[in-house]
């Protein structure tokens, strides 16, 4: 009897020491629960830019910490965004066929269950000059479980321009 008393004792003061495990958790933030619609992503998409066909793929990874979109067009290279929660604002990193890696970040989440989350630039590495080619936003617009809009910004030489992206769900 002591024994069994002794090791629920020595449990708690663990998980007092080093805090519960996120399982016991009640309740989850805003910005997890606005990664976790984004993650309703996972699975194939189909687009198309002009007369090029675009296919994305997103995956989670890492525990489920990550949420990664492989964007590949018919012609060209792969690129990948890495999304993930930092606090109260979501990260979108982008890893670009132009050789940077703009990072950028939404907002406080505030309404978890928007369909739309805009992320800003916050920094970007990989730049040969200031001039070079780079994204500067990305906004993604969940119309529906099977609708999906990207508007991505960007900056080159100085001028600023937005490419769209319109999406369909394959699987």
């Amino acid at each position: 009897m002591n024994k069994k008393i002794g090791s629920a004792v020595l449990r708690l003061l663990a998980l007092a020491l080093i805090g519960a495990p996120p399982a016991l958790a009640t309740e989850r933030s805003n910005s997890r629960v606005a990664f976790d619609q984004l993650a309703s992503l996972v699975g194939r998409w189909k687009g198309v830019k002009g007369s090029a066909e675009i296919r994305l793929t997103y995956v989670l990874t890492a525990d489920g910490s990550a949420l990664m979109e492989e964007f590949r067009p018919e012609s060209g290279p792969v690129m990948i965004t890495m999304f993930t929660v930092d606090g109260d604002h979501l990260i979108a990193t982008h890893y670009c066929s132009a050789g940077n890696h703009p990072q950028m970040a939404t907002g406080a989440i505030t309404e978890p269950q928007a369909k739309q989350l805009s992320f800003s630039l916050v920094r970007v590495t990989g730049l040969t000059t200031p001039e070079d080619w780079h994204n500067t936003g990305l906004v993604v617009l969940l119309e529906d479980k099977d609708h999906l809009r990207q508007e991505w910004t960007y900056q080159f030489k100085g001028e600023t321009g937005t490419t769209v992206f319109q999406f369909i769900r394959e699987s």
